[in-house]
């Protein structure tokens, strides 16, 4: 039996989980349309009106940490229905086409890196590929940006870097508004791409390329989908912290096995891998001491050895 105690209560929770910002019952993936309902492109001090801004603030508000239990029963509502969203979204899409590319938030879209991830994302994902990221900017634009432009001509993605390269890094004024001035110019209704953004990481925006969007407040639930839904491997590209908990996160979920097979880890990028961050030899070391094991490693500067490498994985797991 409650008791009028235990009823209030109640109906104070119930009150707080209808007043938060966010759908707590959500049942599907976001788009960019729904995380910047409200924006408008023309006038930039729409940002701060629209849902993911909303979100964000609240998010500050009530703590990184929940200061409530209230808050904290809303997020973890709010992150299971995106987790199940996800199940859904991979009912649709084969698991081992799925391909993600690591790297560093502060790659800027005029940087050499940038463009070459998004031919090499463009490329993949006209092969069947479902290229998956951290859904922020950097890298991450740049993945998603390759997935949108795919169906597109090479003239038409060049283009559309140029028209980027207007606002190079996500500090600027003009980096969203830039993003969507491509979305409008090169429509996307074939192709998808699936981005993992945090409001942990709220300060950098969601990349409004990615088709489906996966936004969570848990960090830690984000991370381990990002590396956990990678089944067809995963590209590294220059990064820094982030970039290098990705690396040894992954190599310990295939070195176990951890969902029966080990997936290719390619590190995009000789010189940043084996001298500026010397991660690679280092891996080869650990493998060579038995210290990891199944872990399928490729270093190279090429796309076409990483384009290789994933179709050769995708073969032999269809066998």
């Amino acid at each position: 039996m409650f008791s009028s105690l235990d009823i209030h209560s109640l109906e104070n929770i119930m009150g707080y989980l209808k007043s938060v910002p966010y759908d707590v019952n959500r049942k599907s993936l976001y788009s960019a349309t729904d995380l910047y309902a409200g924006y408008i492109p023309e006038k930039s001090e729409s940002f701060n009106g629209c849902l993911d801004s909303k979100i964000y603030q609240h998010y500050l508000a009530t703590g990184e940490h929940a200061k409530t239990i209230e808050e904290s029963l809303a997020r973890t509502l709010h992150d299971h229905g995106i987790h199940n969203a996800l199940d859904h979204f991979f009912n649709e899409h084969d698991h081992r086409c799925c391909v993600g590319i690591m790297g560093g938030h502060a790659l800027q879209r005029t940087d050499k890196m940038f463009g070459e991830i998004t031919r090499l994302s463009k490329q993949l994902t006209e092969m069947g590929y479902v290229m998956l990221s951290g859904g922020g900017p950097g890298a991450m634009e740049a993945t998603h940006l390759g997935a949108w432009m795919a169906g597109h001509t090479t003239e038409e993605m060049e283009d559309a870097l140029s028209t980027l390269s207007v606002a190079p890094s996500f500090k600027d004024e003009g980096w969203l508004r830039s993003a969507f001035e491509v979305m409008r110019k090169y429509p996307q209704k074939h192709y998808i791409s699936l981005g993992i953004p945090t409001w942990l990481y709220g300060h950098e925006p969601s990349t409004p390329f990615a088709t489906h969007i996966a936004k969570f407040f848990e960090n830690s639930i984000r991370e381990d989908n990002i590396l956990t839904l990678a089944f067809g491997g995963i590209i590294y590209t220059p990064g820094s912290a982030g970039t290098m908990q990705e690396i040894f996160q992954d190599a310990v979920q295939n070195h176990y096995l951890s969902f029966g097979f080990a997936s290719p880890m390619i590190f995009l990028g000789e010189s940043f891998w084996t001298k500026e961050m010397p991660v690679y030899p280092l891996l080869e070391g650990l493998m060579a001491a038995g210290k990891y094991k199944n872990l399928l490693l490729t270093l190279t500067d090429d796309p076409n050895v990483v384009i290789d490498e994933l179709q050769k994985f995708r073969n032999d797991a269809q066998k």
